[in-house]
């Protein structure tokens, strides 16, 4: 019989999916799996003779990708301002559908992704996912409608849809992601957010992801006045207020709801947010990469709003590794909020519960980065 030698996992982050990310904590490891897990030193004494192995930055349950479009998996990687990916994305739009939502999915499965949150914008992707996803998540169909003389039609097109997918959820749920304050009018953002609540869907927005967002709806200026012109969109009285301040007096924010990027915030908007019980996902090198800004976390910490780590897309992001989302970051904010950003908040944002690593988990549910 084979002699089982138990071991030492260290990192500089371990977290054990529950309680407070450890900064000196490790797992004893004998054969494939945990024996034990608790602080470094307490391991130390009980097992003296253990060799330690250092495992990098952190060891935590799967991690979530809680914000991708996987359809966009096959559009070049590109960096520039946030209104020009947007015209990237309508020039690549034959490459999107189910194929490159398999290619994306196919990634975050080698990645070993617990759970993902994907942008569904088209309904043959929705019926892929529901029927062939091997990870769970939450399938987002995404609204788009600025003008608020079609939003009763487009509203009477998507119900039925999105009841009919509702009936047919297992390993992945169905949301509704209403796209952006400014490309989604008044009503049909307040219809979708009502059927919402009364369904019990979840909900998905991109909110501040831009200073030009911010620009357009506090004073009808930037960058988005022109682009709304070429592509005939609606003229339209800006609220004069934030994107954020704008969807809570249209009485759109509540629990449930997923408020995407969230970096053109300020203290009002994040104690909107805080109040309404909303949760954050924070896309940090898509950020970068479209110069949006930097994410306030200090500024979401203080206010206690949870936030989630997602990737965006393949278009503004060089990989969908959320670990990578994390790394990108450390060394900036406190890593044990990075790890939890990662995973139990991931889990929390698509309302899953969060794997927990104790006394006889096997090695495949540990990761390593």
């Amino acid at each position: 019989m084979v002699k089982l030698e138990p071991e030492i996992w260290s990192a500089e982050v371990v977290y054990l999916g529950f309680g407070t990310p450890m900064l000196r904590g490790g797992l004893l490891v004998v054969g494939e799996h945990v024996a034990m897990a608790g602080g470094l030193e307490e391991l130390r004494r009980a097992y003296p003779d253990a060799p330690i192995r250092s495992k990098g930055k952190a060891l935590t349950p799967p991690v979530v990708n809680a914000h991708a479009h996987l359809d966009l998996s096959r559009l070049p990687y590109f960096r520039g301002r946030y209104i020009d990916f947007i015209r990237h994305v309508i020039a690549h739009g034959s490459a999107r559908g189910v194929e490159a939502a398999r290619q994306g999915l196919e990634e975050l499965q080698r990645l070993s992704v617990g759970a993902f949150g994907d942008i569904v914008a088209r309904g043959e992707v929705m019926d892929w996912l529901l029927e062939e996803s091997g990870l769970p998540g939450v399938a987002y169909y995404e609204v788009i409608g600025p003008d608020p003389s079609k939003a009763d039609d487009i509203f009477e097109a998507i119900k039925p849809r999105l009841l009919a997918w509702k009936k047919r959820e297992g390993r992945v749920r169905v949301g509704i992601s209403p796209h952006a304050p400014h490309t989604v009018s008044a009503p049909l953002l307040q219809k979708t957010a009502e059927f919402a609540r009364l369904e019990g869907f979840p909900v998905q927005i991109h909110v501040a992801e831009s200073p030009d967002e911010r620009e357009y709806l506090e004073r009808a200026k930037g960058s988005f006045v022109e682009f709304n012109q070429q592509m005939k969109i609606p003229v339209w009285e800006p609220p004069g207020v934030s994107p954020i301040r704008y969807l809570a007096d249209l009485g759109v924010l509540g629990p449930g709801v997923t408020v995407v990027h969230g970096v053109q915030v300020d203290e009002g908007d994040v104690q909107i947010l805080a109040q309404a019980g909303c949760w954050v996902v924070s896309c940090p090198r898509s950020n970068e990469g479209l110069e949006c800004g930097e994410f306030p976390w200090a500024l979401y910490l203080k206010h206690g709003v949870e936030v989630a780590l997602g990737t965006d897309s393949r278009g503004s992001s060089p990989d969908l590794n959320v670990k990578n989302e994390a790394l990108h970051l450390w060394g900036k904010v406190d890593p044990r909020v990075l790890v939890r950003a990662a995973t139990r908040s991931g889990y929390r944002v698509l309302g899953l519960e969060t794997p927990r690593i104790t006394r006889g988990t096997h090695l495949s549910q540990v990761e390593s980065w």
